[in-house]
C-alpha cells in the first residue's frame, strides 16, 4: 500500500512540475513579447505644408 501512495505522489509531483514549467515559459514569452512591442518605433515625418501656405 505504501508503494501505491508513493507512486501516486510522484505522479502528482511530475504533473505539478510540468505545469509549472509550462506556466513559466508562458510568462517568459509574454514578457519578451511585451518588451518587443514597446520598442521605439521610427517616427514618421510631419506632413509637408501645402505649397499655397
Amino acid at each position: 500500500m505504501a508503494d501505491k501512495d508513493e507512486s501516486e505522489r510522484k505522479a502528482a509531483l511530475v504533473k505539478a512540475g510540468f505545469a509549472a514549467g509550462i506556466g513559466s515559459a508562458a510568462i517568459a514569452a509574454a514578457l519578451l513579447y511585451a518588451s518587443r512591442s514597446r520598442a521605439k518605433k521610427p517616427k514618421k515625418d510631419p506632413p509637408n505644408p501645402s505649397p499655397t501656405d
